[in-house]
């Protein structure tokens, strides 16, 4: 008789996970199996039975310490513990960031225990298997980096769920049927999320504001800006507050100051642009030397601190600059009024005024406030047809003034002179190892109601490098100033390039037939070159993109490491106080230098700095945002046409195409692609066709049309038409 082979016995259930997570969560008390069950709300003598075996066996593996005979605590300090953030996945999943640890934890959905993308959290991993990546789980919640979210409200009968177009946030938010705020079903709303209940799938929210209709152009503009905490408007008390400051130029107020209002002085600016927050002058010195000032305008001087209106100012750090209007830093009294460098206006400015010989060498230098008086306002296009004409007359179809009009000798001279040494200057910055990117920018055409008519590109000319090399001139001489005198002040920093990412960018641009070597010298002068290679190529934009993602960000900080990108070892922000609230600082604290005062607080400095950081940050995602967003709306209405593109990316999901007329970029799902059955290669970075051997790698150019334009997701979808 033949034996019968006894069935394994099956674990009923593994309480270790929720065992150490209570300990954790609870690390200064010790449990026994009993209080465990309690809070496991299980009475069951087998299950009692497996917390026992369980505890006995994290013991044994020193996760937790049997501090007496039946109680347990979690390692005080124990390498399995650490806190990070959450990068969420698209999938559900997420990976643990923490700098204590040497790579990247992945954590599966049912480990995430609540926690969202970006949350800070504590982190237990587990001992790995040889050849195993780490796992972990999160163990607690230890701050939630957002708790407002943008979504479309679904109404049930007594309760409503909100979902959001996020792919990073993985759940649906309750709100219970009080809670509505009025909302009606399908309604884009802001809500809230006011608590997480152990038990619950979703979190519990409530609705702090409705947005409109999805799809309609102010809701979604309106979403983009409240989905990063950015306002769109200003509180009533605030624009009371700025409407009764005193604007007024004030005799007492010039005699404190320097008085330039006879110095030939004018502003280049966009042709749309409002707020004109610096100017140049000039002037020929007795010596044969010029004479010249970045003037900026003087905000700290209406923006006093400890005021309401100087608390908003700083909370937005920023303005924020979408494709159909400016979320201002400053009410319009003062940013497009008092403190813009409009003509023929007395204005107070805070200036760096330098003395240059014609080699563009710097013989002195002053800061300090000052009064001007521009003679006269120019756009960018305007200045270069003098810088390329050498004509004082300004054609109908260069004015911005409706009219041709004539530009005085003077001027003339002095934006030829300013120009001849802006190139020296750029020369002088190229050669000591700055980088040079002149990153395409796609503007729209925008109809009186806001919606795109056409697309172009913003591409930077002398006038624009005029500028530049003057306003980078104050900002860095303006750190140097303060820098060698060891005193708190708030630098522009920009670390070096990240080293594992430049070689994946190397791997990536020999896709589209470039190479660049990182290894034999200078790193700047490598990407430069290869720069000026793609310059008006198809691909440029794509060889741009890559390029800034293998740098690292600039950011704001007291602690001064240099510029890498500039090749400036001090730099500052000090030329756009209208938009930017570190000039303000920047400003307030030379003034307090130049009056003599001792070295400020830098722990409260630094900590303004990583305000402003973070709020630069989402101000950028949210200009990106409505680009992308304009781009599809504008899609919407070409969903016939046939457009050529460039592979701008290559996934195992389909190809990411950059159309090359507009910079449009959508997504080929590879079920889309008919002519054969496509698979991806990741060591080719391409799909390969299974019976033709087809090849669709990156900088391949195809013709794609559009299939879907969503505007909520702000996602294009193409169809795949061709290989060119």
């Amino acid at each position: 008789m033949s034996k019968k082979l006894r069935k394994p016995v099956k674990k009923e259930k593994d309480f270790s996970n929720k065992i150490v997570q209570i300990l954790t969560q609870n690390s200064n008390r010790a449990y026994n199996y009993k209080q465990i069950a309690a809070i496991l709300d299980v009475d069951d003598t087998k299950s009692r039975n497996e917390i026992i075996h369980d505890l006995k066996v994290l013991a044994s593996q020193k996760a937790i310490i049997e501090t007496e005979p039946g109680k347990y605590l979690v390692k005080a300090i124990s390498e399995d513990y650490y806190e990070g953030t959450i990068d969420m996945t698209g999938r559900k999943t997420a990976y643990f960031i923490c700098p204590d640890f040497g790579e990247d934890v992945f954590i599966p959905t049912n480990n995430l225990n609540r926690a969202l993308d970006k949350d800070k959290v504590k982190v237990y991993i587990y001992n790995r298997r040889k050849g195993k990546l780490p796992e972990g789980e999160v163990m607690e919640v230890v701050e939630r980096a957002k708790t407002d979210f943008v979504g479309v409200i679904a109404i049930q009968p007594n309760f409503a769920f909100v979902s959001t177009a996020n792919p990073k946030m993985y759940t649906d938010i309750f709100i219970p049927k009080d809670k509505m705020g009025g909302a009606e079903n399908g309604d884009v709303v802001l809500v809230h999320i006011e608590d997480w209940p152990k038990k619950a799938d979703s979190p519990f929210g409530s609705v702090t504001k409705i947005l409109g209709k999805p799809g309609e152009h102010n809701t979604e503009i309106h979403a983009i800006l409240a989905e990063y905490g950015l306002p769109s408007e200003f509180p009533i008390e605030i624009e009371t507050f700025a409407q009764q400051i005193d604007t007024s130029i004030q005799e007492d107020e010039i005699a404190k100051r320097r008085d330039m209002r006879q110095t030939l002085t004018f502003t280049i600016d966009p042709k749309d642009a409002k707020d004109f927050d610096d100017a140049l002058s000039f002037k020929v010195l007795d010596n044969g030397n010029y004479e010249i000032g970045i003037h900026i305008a003087d905000v700290s001087h209406y923006l006093q601190e400890g005021t309401i209106l100087d608390d908003e100012a700083y909370n937005r750090a920023t303005s924020v600059y979408l494709v159909d209007r400016v979320v201002p830093m400053l009410p319009e009294v003062l940013s497009n009024f008092a403190c813009s460098l409009r003509p023929n206006e007395e204005k107070y400015t805070f200036s760096a005024i330098f003395e240059l010989d014609k080699k563009a060498s710097i013989k002195n230098q002053w800061f300090g406030r000052t009064v001007i008086d521009s003679n006269q306002r120019f756009a960018y296009e305007e200045a270069q047809f003098i810088i390329e004409t050498k004509e004082n007359i300004i054609p109908l179809e260069t004015s911005i003034t409706g009219e041709s009009y004539k530009v005085s000798d003077d001027i003339v001279y002095a934006i030829l002179k300013l120009d001849e040494l802006a190139k020296i200057m750029r020369e002088k910055r190229m050669d000591a190892g700055a980088l040079s990117f002149d990153k395409v920018e796609v503007k729209f055409n925008l109809s009186d109601s806001g919606n795109p008519e056409g697309v172009y590109f913003k591409e930077s000319k002398d006038s624009n490098h005029l500028i530049e090399e003057f306003m980078l001139l104050a900002n860095k001489k303006v750190a140097e100033f303060i820098g060698k005198q060891k005193k708190t002040f708030i630098y522009r920093i920009h670390d070096e390039p990240n080293e594992d990412k430049l070689f994946a960018m190397q791997e990536l641009i020999k896709k589209f037939g470039y190479t660049v070597d990182f290894s034999g010298g200078s790193i700047a002068h490598a990407l430069n070159e290869l720069m000026e290679e793609v310059r008006g190529k198809k691909e440029q934009n794509l060889i741009d993109t890559l390029a800034i993602r293998s740098m690292s960000k600039a950011k704001y900080s007291t602690d001064n490491i240099g510029h890498y990108g500039l090749a400036f070892d001090y730099y500052s922000h000090f030329t756009s106080p209208i938009r930017r609230y570190p000039d303000v600082m920047v400003h307030r604290l030379l003034q307090f230098y130049l009056d003599g005062g001792k070295s400020a607080s830098e722990e409260i400095f630094e900590n303004k700095c990583i305000h402003c950081s973070q709020m630069e940050g989402l101000a950028t995602k949210a200009e990106r945002d409505s680009i992308k967003y304009m781009q599809v709306k504008y899609m919407q209405d070409h969903k016939d046409q046939e457009f050529l593109g460039v592979i701008s990316g290559v996934t195992e999901f389909g190809i990411f195409v950059e159309i090359i007329e507009n910079k449009c970029e959508g997504m080929v799902r590879i079920r889309e692609i008919k002519d054969d059955y496509f698979v991806f290669d990741e060591k080719q970075y391409a799909l390969i066709g299974q019976t033709t051997k087809s090849v669709l790698q990156l900088g391949d150019e195809i013709y794609v049309k559009v299939k879907t334009a969503d505007l909520v997701k702000k996602q294009l979808d193409f169809y795949y038409l061709r290989k060119n």
